[in-house]
């Protein structure tokens, strides 16, 4: 059995509240409604095209780039916007990378110093969550352990696809709640994932 240091077994769940503290400016339109669509494998290639873009904006700046989220899970059905994180040195300092993302089009959408330090910003088309880390957070590691139990346990991919249908129909009139209604099973599944 796998060891994982109590920060990344520990999951932290934010409030409505919080998100609501750590926005800045407009929500992005894609919070405004939630659409499931099948899996589609174009999903992994506008990966390659972001962390492309992302590598050669931010040059040295960057410690890692993942497709994470259910866009990057063959096979599951998901909201049709790629999740990526990008770890870099220090998300305080604002200045050494936002302008370069800013270029790129990204707009910073979240601020949320007490999430480690977390960053999102969308893309221009507000197709991509640009998740932003400092080095050492703990959550790029559990995305990475979540999206690789769901691509290599199929019964838990199903799992969470029905899941995420049913949540996205009860949360149809408060769409932005969809997220934090996804924590029960979420937590179900990174239970096996730290049980195994």
């Amino acid at each position: 059995m796998a060891e994982y240091p109590q920060d990344v077994v520990q999951r932290f769940h934010g409030t409505p509240e919080q998100v609501d503290a750590g926005l800045v400016g407009e929500p992005p339109r894609s919070w405004a409604s939630v659409v499931i669509e099948e899996y589609d494998p174009a999903w992994a290639r506008r990966f390659i095209g972001v962390r492309s873009s992302l590598t050669e904006a931010l040059d040295g700046l960057i410690i890692g780039v993942e497709h994470v989220g259910s866009t990057a899970v063959p096979g599951l059905a998901a909201k049709p916007v790629l999740d990526v994180d990008l770890v870099i040195e220090d998300t305080d300092d604002e200045a050494a990378y936002l302008p370069a993302l800013e270029r790129l089009g990204y707009r910073l959408v979240l601020r949320e110093p007490w999430w480690h330090g977390h960053r999102m910003l969308v893309g221009p088309a507000e197709d991509i969550n640009l998740h932003v880390w400092p080095q050492g957070a703990p959550e790029p590691v559990r995305h990475r352990l979540f999206r690789d139990w769901l691509r290599s346990h199929p019964h838990d991919r199903e799992v969470y696809a029905v899941a995420k249908r049913r949540l996205a129909r009860d949360t149809a009139r408060r769409p932005r709640d969809y997220s934090l209604a996804k924590n029960d099973v979420i937590d179900e599944i990174y239970a096996r994932i730290f049980a195994a």
